[in-house]
């Protein structure tokens, strides 16, 4: 018998049904070889592990035959085949317990494998956010978000814009097609700002609680 971690969800990538009147526009997961390569940083390791290989070679070569000066400088190519390995499997599963939605109000991210977290973005308490495309249509969308909102890098990664410490990003990762994404996110955003602003009665935090 099978076993779905996430058949709690009443709606894919959703703790809860949306409230009346919001609708996804937009629900995806990162590539999982994107995803390794550019979060998890798989060719720098390899690139490790083969000038690790190359110096133990060249560094013995002259002491010992060819053939014997590789059996002592084989085990780097072991090790470096068995993090490759331990780097993809993350990767894989990373991508596919993420669930990345957009709605006409919010950004939603079920992320994380062995702890789950959902994160709720709602667009009155986004800055600004940030495109970053790569090649073949896959890109990263990185979410400023305002001054109170607050988030710990560890348990954003690999979901996070690299290098931001200080004040971490949540990201939509390595998503395929991110441009058109991006679009249909700018449009929902600039969409809720409007709807916000004809709410002269309501402020921004009474409407977000609806979503959040």
């Amino acid at each position: 018998m099978s076993h779905d971690d996430f058949a709690f969800e009443p709606i894919r990538g959703l703790p809860e049904r949306p409230p009346e009147g919001e609708v996804i526009l937009w629900q995806g997961q990162p590539n999982w070889w994107r995803l390794t390569v550019e979060s998890l940083n798989i060719y720098w390791v390899l690139g490790y592990f083969a000038f690790l290989f190359a110096w133990r070679f060249i560094s013995v070569s002259d002491i010992m035959p060819l053939e014997q000066a590789f059996k002592v400088s084989f085990p780097f190519l072991v090790l470096a085949s068995i993090v490759a390995a331990l780097l993809i499997i993350v990767g894989y599963i990373q991508a596919k317990t993420t669930v990345y939605t957009i709605t006409n109000k919010r950004i939603v991210m079920r992320i994380g494998a062995a702890l789950t977290v959902t994160l709720n973005l709602p667009f009155t308490k986004i800055e600004n956010a940030a495109l970053a495309s790569g090649s073949k249509g896959f890109g990263s969308i990185a979410i400023d978000t305002t001054q109170d909102a607050k988030f710990s890098f560890l348990v954003l990664w690999p979901h996070v814009r690299s290098w931001h410490f200080k004040k971490p990003q949540p990201s939509l990762r390595c998503i395929p097609a991110a441009p058109e994404v991006a679009e249909i996110l700018a449009n929902a955003a600039k969409a809720r700002l409007v709807e916000v602003k004809n709410y002269p009665n309501q402020t921004a935090s009474d409407l977000d609680a609806v979503v959040s």
